[in-house]
């Protein structure tokens, strides 16, 4: 007997519509979350500022083909391009993500929330440049601010029990997600167009993870986070168009993405999506390195300053213990040759050998030049790592959320050196330490572009939450075009 298919369209997926709801009608009302966003839109945008100094981003910038202006577009920070939204959200997305000093979420799944500001401010600016044309208001940056809390939430939430990672796929894919529902928002899509918009970016194909670990560690990670925002809007702007949607494209059997790329596994979800993620997000406040090694860093520096006070050096050291979380193990534990800049700065030994012989750990570190000395290798060469279950743990704990390791370093001479961090100064544990020291971040971001005078224009906006609330996105979007 022949088994008939049932094309019976089912109701779109649960998953779809609750993340278009909370997209399209959750209100923020979370003062802490504002907050942070604020601080969290000047840090990435200095972030894309200070990778405008590196020729392998810049080469990947501009319009697709050379010479285009787009009459009303979007504006890159930092450039003098005008683009259309899609371009924009590329170049703005990779700007933010090249030199990996964004913001950061770590869960079951790890990423970089701040990574979808690419899409929203791309279609901010594009949307408010066109409104103006038309005689229309432009729309606020407390638009851009909100977009971004409930990206962040969108992105983290489904991170916090859900690992893409352990199938082979890179969190990128959130990102994209993410940015397509708030961006639906900003056109003011109907929920129906939403869902459609949600179900073409489960359907994509997704990035796989391949760039990011030995032996293909490469640039891609770097610029993958725009290309996943420059689909998004793409996505948004079809949606908008009319193009429909495939209602069980997470659950359809055998077809759908968890069959196929998911193992079969529904998404499980830790709480309800509100404005938890941009309140604890984790900020790379002092040092470009991979999150998982923050606190390895930290503790780096302070085993140098005992190593200064006693007149010994790094090549005084006979080896290294690093005390630390299963994901750091997972992520950054590497031996052998290191290849390029990316392969570097996912090297917790690197990260580790760097401020020990240095005194420092900067994004030019992570250059061939640097890489050179030989002396690296051989600190790199003595340095192990093992996992201690209970940074584990309460790397897991939602109440802790840290990020621990521990350094144990033996010298020559038989004495030992020991520092332990727990949490990393961009973690909300510490944001009074923190945030001071984040907007000074910022600030040697904007004296790499710009003139005092524009630096301070900026700066006058950027620190006053009300003003900076209340501006026009064009106009503020204005006050970075070179």
């Amino acid at each position: 007997m022949s088994s008939h298919i049932s094309n019976e369209r089912p109701a779109p997926d649960k998953v779809l519509t609750d993340i278009a709801d909370y997209a399209l009608s959750y209100e923020i009302k979370s003062e802490l979350a504002y907050t942070t966003a604020r601080y969290c839109l000047i840090d990435t945008l200095g972030c894309g500022l200070e990778a405008l100094e590196y020729p392998a981003c810049i080469k990947l910038l501009g319009p697709i083909v050379p010479g285009t202006v787009v009459p009303h577009g979007s504006r890159v920070p930092g450039t003098s391009f005008q683009l259309d939204p899609v371009q924009a959200a590329f170049n703005i997305g990779a700007m933010i993500r090249w030199l990996d000093f964004n913001d950061t979420w770590l869960a079951a799944e790890w990423g970089h929330p701040s990574d979808n500001l690419g899409a929203i401010l791309a279609t901010t600016d594009w949307l408010s440049r066109n409104a103006i044309a038309e005689g229309n208001p432009p729309l606020r940056m407390k638009q851009v601010l909100t977009a971004m809390i409930k990206a962040h939430e969108i992105q983290g939430c489904l991170a916090l029990e859900n690992s893409f990672n352990k199938v082979g796929l890179d969190h990128v894919v959130l990102v994209k997600v993410a940015s397509t529902a708030v961006v639906c928002q900003l056109h003011g899509l109907n929920r129906d167009q939403t869902i459609n918009a949600l179900s073409l970016a489960w359907v994509d194909g997704q990035s796989l993870r391949t760039y990011r670990h030995a032996p293909n560690t490469g640039s891609r990670k770097s610029w993958a986070a725009g290309d996943a925002t420059s689909r998004a809007v793409r996505l948004a702007l079809m949606a908008r168009a009319g193009e429909m949607g495939y209602p069980s494209a997470l659950t359809a059997k055998t077809w759908g993405f968890y069959d196929v790329s998911f193992c079969g596994n529904e998404f499980k979800f830790q709480r309800p999506y509100g404005s938890y993620v941009m309140e604890n997000v984790l900020f790379k406040i002092s040092y470009p390195a991979e999150f998982h090694a923050q606190t390895a860093v930290e503790a780096a520096m302070k085993v140098r300053q005992k190593l200064d006070q006693t007149g010994k050096t790094a090549e005084d050291i006979r080896r290294i213990t690093i005390r630390t979380h299963e994901a750091c193990l997972r992520i950054i534990d590497k031996k052998g040759p290191l290849a390029n800049p990316a392969d570097r700065d996912h090297c917790v030994q690197y990260m580790i050998a760097i401020p020990l012989l240095f005194g420092r750990l900067t994004a030019a570190d992570y250059e061939d030049g640097i890489a050179a000395d030989s002396r690296i290798d051989s600190l790199r060469a003595k340095i192990e790592c093992v996992e201690e279950l209970t940074f584990t743990a309460d790397y897991h704990d939602p109440e802790k959320r840290s990020i621990a390791n521990s350094l144990r370093v033996e010298l020559n001479d038989g004495s030992e050196l020991e520092e332990t961090v727990e949490y990393p100064i961009g973690h909300r544990r510490r944001r009074d330490e923190g945030m001071p020291l984040l907007v000074e971040k910022f600030k040697t971001n904007l004296r790499r572009r710009f003139n005092d005078e524009q630096q301070q224009r900026i700066l006058a906006v950027s620190l006053d939450p009300q003003r900076l609330d209340e501006m026009p996105v064009n106009e503020y979007v204005d006050l970075y075009v070179i």
